[in-house]
């Protein structure tokens, strides 16, 4: 299983709240922050920790995931393994200018509708969609 996770900042009407997208390292498609399980750590506490490497932003993630998908990861050498995603929210409270992925990615913070229209899973999408109405109190 890997995780990833959607960080989001809350803005104030009428700009409403914005996600994080990264690049990939391997093909640099625009992609939300993900990491591998690791040992010792919540799926919650990996999620926080893949946010700081990847995009330097210190949050807290939501205690629950918004939903899963599932797609298939590309290795090194063209191997590929089928991943199954849990996608949890994290309220981003600082992005610090330097960490540890920095050199190795793109970001951008974009509307909910933005960053759906960038990512290319069509799962991941309607999750993004999920996100945005979650965070500005349309659904639960």
């Amino acid at each position: 299983m890997s995780i990833r996770l959607a960080p989001y900042a809350s803005v104030g009407p009428p700009h409403g709240p914005e996600f994080l997208l990264i690049t990939t390292r391997e093909t640099g498609r625009w992609m939300i922050p993900k990491g591998w399980l690791i040992d010792g750590l919540t799926l919650r506490e990996v999620a926080e920790r893949e946010a700081w490497e990847e995009a330097g932003v210190v949050g807290k993630a939501k205690k629950r995931p918004i939903g899963k998908f599932n797609y298939t990861k590309v290795l090194t050498k063209g191997r590929t393994v089928p991943a199954c995603v849990s996608v949890f929210l994290l309220k981003v409270r600082r992005q610090r200018n330097h960490y540890p992925e920095m050199r190795q990615r793109a970001l951008a913070w974009l509307s909910p509708n933005d960053a759906a229209a960038r990512v290319g899973d069509t799962e991941l999408k309607s999750l993004v969609l999920r996100g945005g109405k979650i965070v500005s109190g349309r659904t639960s």
